[in-house]
């Protein structure tokens, strides 16, 4: 079976990421099951659709919405699946659900209309927060704008994501809205939770 617009993916790993390996012992982070910041947002392609926009292949690997794989209470208290879930590790995602792509053996590539900024440090001495808001050097670009570029975006447009170890806002393209001079004392802020993930 294959959708025609919709792919088919499995979670790499669980549909959540709420526990961590601690030398011989494992620890839970999370028993909720609606707190997005613990439902793991990478899967492989099972199967491509039949209007195949992305180009996907087989084993392809994907950063995702995470309502994919969140699990939630419906008004009479009963837990329910996802609308993408199909059977017990296999999904259907909608195009508009996917924000990364990776072939094997290549490097992540935005989808249109999306790119991935690192928030950077606020190093004002005026200032007690550990990033600068609404700064951030892009990362991954759709091409709107230069990966390597230091360039500010609109309030509220950022999602927060771990790819790589690396803390990253999803930043909807068209609100950059301004590239930045660097001035050379600019450097990446990542936490160090995130580098465990």
């Amino acid at each position: 079976m294959r959708g025609v617009y919709d792919v088919i993916v499995k979670p790499i790993g669980s549909r959540y990421s709420n526990s961590k390996k601690i030398g011989d012992k494992t620890l839970i982070l999370n028993t909720e099951i609606f707190n997005h910041q613990y439902i793991n947002r990478e899967a492989e392609v099972i199967k491509v659709p039949v209007v195949n926009v992305l180009n996907l292949s087989k084993g392809d690997i994907i950063v995702l919405h995470h309502n994919v794989f969140r699990r939630w209470i419906d008004m009479r208290g009963r837990e329910q699946n996802s609308k993408g879930f199909l059977r017990e590790d296999e999904y259907f995602v909608q195009l508009d659900q996917i924000y990364l792509t990776k072939k094997i053996g290549e490097g992540w590539k935005c989808v249109n209309g999306y790119c991935f900024v690192q928030p950077i440090k606020d190093n004002s001495p005026l200032s007690d927060e550990t990033e600068k808001p609404l700064v951030g050097i892009v990362k991954y670009s759709d091409g709107t704008v230069k990966t390597g570029e230091l360039v500010g975006f609109m309030p509220s447009s950022e999602f927060e994501f771990v790819i790589d170890g690396q803390r990253m806002y999803r930043v909807i393209s068209k609100f950059i809205t301004i590239k930045y001079e660097y001035q050379g004392d600019e450097e990446e802020y990542n936490p160090s939770w995130a580098q465990s993930c």
